[in-house]
């Protein structure tokens, strides 16, 4: 039987009450999931699963009551979906989700964009592994192939014969927008890259901080990454032998990530790069194995801190915003390193320096991302407070020392009246 399809021909191997399982990013086949948008009514019921979704679509929206959307870390389009209540979040930690999914699904198949199949009959995911590797030969699966997606190497690969059909539709990758990197970014990434010593392995994730540190690491020896995202900014660091992971313990000399988001010379220089392996997101996440390596440094960001060093990382005021990702799998990892460090950013500020982001405690309805137990450094533009090992009113005073100027006098009058400094 032709494995090769036509779009509709493919959305018939969709049996009725499905649950969908989609990658996250440039995983997600555009042109299925357009036409399966637009058949909705054809279905009784359907259960769709992803991360990091990237494009609006009806089925977010309950356009039909038995067609749901469970997101599991929410970009721009599920976020205002949810805030609606038009789709379900399920609370994870990045490296869970895999079992998370598996024990949620009933009827699965895995819906994806690889790249075209190559003389061995495999094709491959790509910028992806995350979650979708871990279905790969458990569930039926159906392949958008596009000649832009990169074939990467590592546990990422699907024969022809997993699969039960696919369909070929070309277009571009979505390539993450450039951000700027500001004054303030620059700040708190110079703290940060003083404590980052030759030889360490790093996990980096995304926006101006995390590029501000790369940008000051060039005169850095011996680099490794293990990380969930590998952006641009590796990519420049590898290319100027910064990175060699000659002092790994684990995949030596290789970059280990899960998903890769960025431009396309990124996506460029991760094709058929053998240097690059791309390992499931439970692999990759996963503490026991991110604490292998010695002198690892995890980079994260949050949205506001209390004086117990509780990180609210994907809530803003008390609002959902994304989901907790990696965060609490690499600060316990880093936690159970030899020499683990774990740096958790952001500005002391937010609406025009007129609310303080370090707090007495979380604004309401707020969620720990990272717990005080799991807190290490936490950096802002005034300075780094080391927080491991510290009792709450070092901590307080710690933190107080480096919140913005104008919020100080307020923050230690709450601390006092809270009983926190002794």
């Amino acid at each position: 039987m032709l494995k090769e399809k036509t779009t509709d021909e493919i959305l018939s191997l969709i049996p009725d009450g499905s649950d969908i399982i989609i990658p996250l990013g440039n995983g997600e086949p555009d042109a299925i999931l357009s036409k399966l948008d637009e058949s909705l009514e054809s279905y009784n019921s359907l259960r769709i699963h992803q991360i990091l979704e990237l494009k609006d679509r009806k089925y977010m929206h309950k356009v039909y009551s038995n067609i749901e959307y469970h997101s599991y870390f929410m970009n721009g389009y599920a976020r205002s979906a949810y805030r609606d209540r038009t789709i379900e979040l399920v609370p994870n930690h990045f490296h869970q989700v895999p079992k998370i999914i598996d024990k949620r699904v009933k009827k699965p198949i895995m819906v994806c964009q690889s790249s075209p199949m190559d003389e061995n009959g495999y094709f491959s995911l790509g910028t992806t592994a995350d979650y979708a590797s871990y279905f790969i030969g458990k569930v039926p699966i159906i392949i958008q192939v596009n000649e832009y997606m990169p074939r990467t190497y590592g546990t990422n690969k699907i024969h022809i014969s997993e699969i039960l059909g696919y369909i070929k539709h070309d277009q571009p990758l979505f390539e993450l927008p450039s951000v700027e990197v500001k004054e303030i970014d620059m700040t708190i990434a110079g703290y940060i890259a003083e404590h980052i010593s030759n030889g360490s392995t790093m996990q980096v994730g995304i926006g101006g901080i995390p590029n501000a540190v790369i940008s000051l690491l060039k005169n850095h020896k011996d680099l490794g990454i293990h990380t969930e995202m590998l952006t641009d900014g590796i990519a420049e660091l590898y290319e100027n032998g910064v990175i060699t992971g000659k002092k790994k313990k684990t995949h030596p000399e290789k970059i280990v990530a899960t998903f890769v988001l960025g431009s396309k010379k990124l996506y460029d220089f991760v094709d058929q790069n053998p240097v690059l392996e791309m390992l499931p997101v439970e692999y990759v996440n996963n503490p026991i194995n991110i604490a292998k390596e010695d002198n690892i440094v995890a980079i994260n960001a949050t949205t506001e801190v209390d004086f117990y060093g509780q990180c609210a990382s994907e809530t803003i005021a008390g609002k959902y915003y994304s989901s907790s990702g990696g965060q609490a799998d690499f600060g316990t990892g880093v936690q159970l390193s030899e020499n683990g460090k774990g740096f958790i950013c952001l500005y002391s500020t937010a609406k025009n320096d007129e609310i303080s982001r370090i707090r007495p405690t979380l604004a309401p309805a707020s969620v720990v991302t990272t717990s005080k137990n799991d807190v290490d450094y936490i950096v802002t533009e005034y300075g780094i407070a080391q927080l491991k090992n510290k009792s709450i009113s070092e901590r307080t005073k710690s933190l107080i020392r480096i919140a913005h100027p104008k919020f100080r006098d307020e923050l230690l009058f709450e601390a006092k009246k809270m009983g926190f400094m002794i």
